[in-house]
């Protein structure tokens, strides 16, 4: 490299670094301006120490696979045991410092943008529940529920991103690997479906209708998943660890929350109290849920130290507060035979209430948990207590 005039640099690094530890010569190696770096062993044919030649073992040194010869002859050698030290057991050398992970920048539209999509995939399975048993009137009135829906998603993202083209940039690509990519086709896809199979029912044409009614339920499979797919796969420990059970809780709270906004149409457009439909979008609602408070269960209790993030701030708010709506509606499910009429869509409005609290609690603990270092380095340890550091 070039230099205007004066001292070499090279020489002020070597006087900054030489130093001698252990015996070592730790002295920069910085070469000389203007000339290539050499290097040579201070002992020709010396070994370089926690090395093996084998290819196998260049490449999964650090490791310690299983295929590899550190893994099969184990010995005293320092820098294998530091190795070994650093990738595994629940302690640390040293205090975890933060922030080790960005926490999302999401504000309410991500959320907003969750839920809508969760009730247009819902009213897309009533439709497809409502076709399959002969009831046309109320499968029109579940395909227009599930189109205002999934109408709202694209403002919703366009708000989020912040400007109208990054939407349409995420077209340009088709990544099956990217969870969101995958969503916004998927969005277009079901968006399409939709809509072509209201206006396949305008036109009269009945075959085409349950076909575009049958792909719109398909997609909403998808659709309804993905958004905890996308949670699931970062590096978010309260996230990272409900892999597992965070796509079947959304998948439930969307065919919950869409057969509750179904149902409150139906109804609002003049279906009997004991319509065959009503009845059964209530007894959909109610499985649906039911099933949601199992699956967080079960989650929560094997979150580990994770679950910190669930249980303070806004979260530690908002999931309570679902879980209280998701009883209460299933409680006054249970008495709606005997209650007022003018209280029979109270469980679907709270069902509503549920799935939204829901979809803003789990996305406020992404950064809730981001924020938690020691969860991060815990869940990327394998571990599910917290990290202490070593004595």
């Amino acid at each position: 490299m070039s230099h205007g005039g004066g001292r070499p640099p090279e020489e002020a690094i070597r006087e900054r670094g030489r130093r001698v530890l252990d015996g070592r010569d730790l002295t920069p190696a910085v070469g000389v301006r203007g000339e290539p770096g050499r290097w040579r062993r201070a002992v020709e044919g010396a070994k370089v120490r926690g090395f093996r030649p084998g290819f196998e073992d260049g490449r999964w040194s650090f490791l310690y696979r299983r295929d590899t010869q550190y893994a099969s002859k184990p010995g005293d050698d320092e820098v294998a045991a530091a190795a070994r030290r650093m990738r595994g057991g629940a302690a640390v050398p040293v205090d975890v410092r933060g922030p080790v992970i960005r926490p999302n920048v999401w504000t309410w539209e991500v959320p907003v943008y969750f839920w809508f999509g969760g009730i247009a995939t819902g009213a897309a399975f009533a439709a497809l529940g409502c076709e399959a048993a002969g009831d046309e009137r109320s499968a029109r009135v579940a395909r227009f529920v599930a189109m205002g829906a999934a109408g709202c998603g694209g403002p919703l993202l366009i708000l989020d991103l912040g400007r109208p083209e990054r939407f349409l940039h995420m077209f340009r690509i088709f990544k099956t690997r990217s969870p969101m990519s995958m969503g916004a086709w998927c969005l277009l896809g079901f968006s399409n479906c939709g809509g072509g199979a209201v206006l396949a029912d305008l036109l009269g044409r009945r075959r085409l209708r349950r076909a575009l009614t049958a792909a719109t339920a398909g997609l909403g499979t998808y659709l309804g998943s993905y958004t905890g797919v996308l949670l699931a796969s970062t590096a978010v420990p309260a996230w990272n660890r409900s892999r597992a059970f965070l796509p079947p809780i959304f998948i439930c709270t969307a065919a919950a929350s869409g057969a509750a906004a179904t149902r409150v149409a139906v109804s609002a457009t003049g279906a009997p109290r004991d319509h065959p439909t009503r009845q059964g979008l209530a007894a959909l609602e109610a499985v649906a849920m039911t099933a949601e408070l199992a699956l967080s269960f079960v989650n929560e209790r094997r979150l580990g130290v994770a679950r910190r993030s669930l249980e303070e701030g806004r979260p530690g708010r908002l999931l309570p507060t679902a879980r209280a709506l998701t009883v209460a509606g299933l409680a006054l499910r249970a008495l709606a035979p005997r209650a007022p009429r003018a209280v029979d869509q109270a469980p679907s409005i709270v069902f509503l209430a549920a799935a939204l609290a829901y979809r803003l609690g789990w996305v406020a603990a992404g950064r809730t948990s981001a924020l938690d270092h020691e969860a991060v380095a815990a869940v990327a340890r394998g571990s599910e207590e917290p990290l202490m550091p070593s004595q």
